[in-house]
């Protein structure tokens, strides 16, 4: 099919903070080098930050190095007043940590607690004052490339294409962008990333990506409860017996107050269902007292990459660059990502800007990404934190916290051992005939919910007849091997019920409800046969997140 192109020097693909300090930072590249550099952001969310969720407490020296003037407008409202830590050790009791026993990259002084969404949208509209080009709703759906392999740009998915994979009367053909590189920032596991990833080894020598899934809801509290600036992390409780993880409880402005859940995707029992360790999270006394009484406003869930420094690929390529949560640079010692990733973008314009301005032919590998990455600070936090997951994977959440509170306040992040998972996240689900199913609770309508009344309040649409873009492999595996092996575990994986198995004549059958997606990822990470594979779908599709 002939296709209408356009040409831009940057294509990034996904407008949230790595991609968009990118683009700001290009712009502000261009004005001091008079030299003209144009720069396009295409995002599949309806609107800029629609498919944002992060915790999020934030650090904000990193903004010092792309606005000099961000504390006039930036939406940074709530400072962290207080901070503690505390050991779920049963569903009714707790143990304060003291701060002199938590290691120091726990610690929250002078940050701030922020809507990540928000941000985004901030840092959007000063990247369109600078001359920025952003395009929301436009998904990118392919790669583009050259002859010799380099990319060449990417492929606006189309529109109005049915579930019959025939275009409809709205049908609208996409659009190719190319450029002469093309900078990758759609958040973790992005699509387009994961298949450069593979096509041109950039993981070679590294360990598995590991991910965790992070279940957030904001809540308004009675004002009694609300402590504004305070931060709370917990660690324990729902999850023990080969899950772990943490959680957290934030308290922002207006009193409202955002809990959340973050469960390892290496747990082992395929009866474990993530969305329901989050709903028995919220019925533990120390969350219960705060938002009992208070209404639920939103829900939403995002798997987020953790594997740090042992996992991080190379972050070039021939014709563009990965970076921010799409190459895995956030800080998981920190619990942390959003400063990690706008500082990955500072440094690819800095990369991309001298090239441009050289008048460096495109699709170039710009190998000396990697240099200045591991010239930054960027690498020396992700190489002081990259003990931090394996210890907890390998020792569990006691002697994992020991060995952590070691490393990093005794030796500074600098212990001369380096630990190492080698077994990807899928690769560890056990057989269902090995481990008991758990009965979880019913929902109570008061500090928990179901799955349908959540995905409601995320505010997910789908065109309804549209291709599927939750793609199988081999239909078949679903129900003859995940199901026989495994109890089919994407029926409690997915945080949204987009996976069922029913029975038709006397028949066990796979059913996606693909309109139900929140975008999480989980199903293309945690799925043990790697049988389903996430791809965008129709731009504008999916979570419309108001301040997540």
């Amino acid at each position: 099919m002939e296709r209408e192109s356009m040409e831009f020097d940057v294509v990034i693909v996904g407008a949230g903070p790595a991609g968009l300090a990118t683009a700001c930072r290009l712009m502000q590249i261009s004005k001091d080098a008079n030299k003209e550099i144009t720069v396009c952001v295409v995002e599949k969310g309806s609107e800029v930050g629609a498919h944002i969720l992060s915790g999020a407490v934030f650090e904000p020296h990193v903004l010092d190095e792309l606005f000099s003037d961000w504390r006039n407008d930036a939406p940074l409202k709530t400072k962290v007043t207080d901070d503690e830590i505390y050991l779920l050790n049963s569903d009714a009791h707790s143990l304060h940590i003291p701060n002199a026993f938590v290691p120091k990259t726990m610690h929250n002084h002078g940050n701030y607690i922020i809507s990540v969404g928000n941000l985004a949208r901030w840092m959007a509209e000063r990247a369109e004052a600078l001359g920025v080009e952003i395009f929301p709703g436009f998904a990118a759906s392919e790669m583009l490339f050259n002859e010799d392999n380099s990319v060449k740009g990417i492929l606006i998915g189309d529109m109005g294409v049915g579930a019959d994979g025939k275009p409809k009367d709205s049908y609208m053909p996409g659009m190719e962008l190319h450029a002469k590189y093309t900078v990758l920032s759609e958040g973790c596991r992005g699509h387009l990333g994961k298949q450069l990833i593979e096509k041109y080894q950039l993981d070679a020598g590294k360990t598995p990506q590991h991910y965790g899934l992070g279940f957030k809801e904001i809540w308004k509290i009675p004002a009694e409860q609300h402590t504004e600036g305070k931060v709370v992390h917990t660690g324990g409780w729902p999850l023990n017996e080969g899950s772990s993880g943490g959680g957290f409880l934030y308290h922002m402005e207006d009193n409202q107050v955002a809990v959340g859940l973050i469960i390892d995707l290496n747990y082992k029992n395929p009866h474990l269902s993530p969305f329901d360790e989050f709903q028995r999270y919220k019925t533990h006394p120390l969350i219960a007292r705060i938002l009992t009484g208070g209404e639920r406003l939103s829900y939403g869930a995002r798997a987020i990459a953790k594997g740090g420094l042992n996992a991080l690929p190379k972050m070039s390529f021939p014709g563009g660059l990965l970076i921010g949560c799409d190459a895995g640079t956030l800080n998981f010692a920190k619990i942390k990502g959003t400063h990690t990733a706008i500082k990955s973008g500072l440094v690819a314009a800095s990369t991309l800007g001298e090239a441009l301005i050289a008048g460096v032919e495109g699709g170039k590998d710009l190998d000396c990404f990697g240099q200045r990455i591991s010239e930054s600070w960027l690498h020396e936090e992700l190489y002081q934190s990259r003990n931090f997951g394996p210890a907890l994977h390998k020792f569990g959440t006691w002697m994992g916290g020991a060995f952590n509170y070691i490393d990093q306040n005794w030796f500074g992040g600098n212990m001369p051992i380096t630990l190492k998972d080698e077994t990807a996240d899928h690769a560890q689900m056990g057989l269902a005939k090995d481990f008991k199913v758990i009965n979880y609770p019913k929902a109570d309508g008061k500090l928990s919910f179901d799955k349908l009344s959540s995905v409601y309040l995320s505010n997910t649409f789908h065109e309804e007849d549209q291709l599927c873009h939750l793609r199988l492999k081999d239909a078949g595996i679903p129900i003859s091997v995940n199901l026989a092996k495994f109890d089919e575990p994407a029926q409690r994986y997915c945080p949204a019920g987009v996976y069922e198995v029913v029975e038709e004549a006397g028949e066990k059958k796979f059913v996606i409800n693909g309109q139900n997606c929140i975008h999480c990822k989980t199903c293309d990470i945690k799925d043990p046969s790697q049988n389903i594979t996430w791809v965008t779908p129709e731009g504008g599709g999916g979570p419309n997140y108001p301040n997540m």
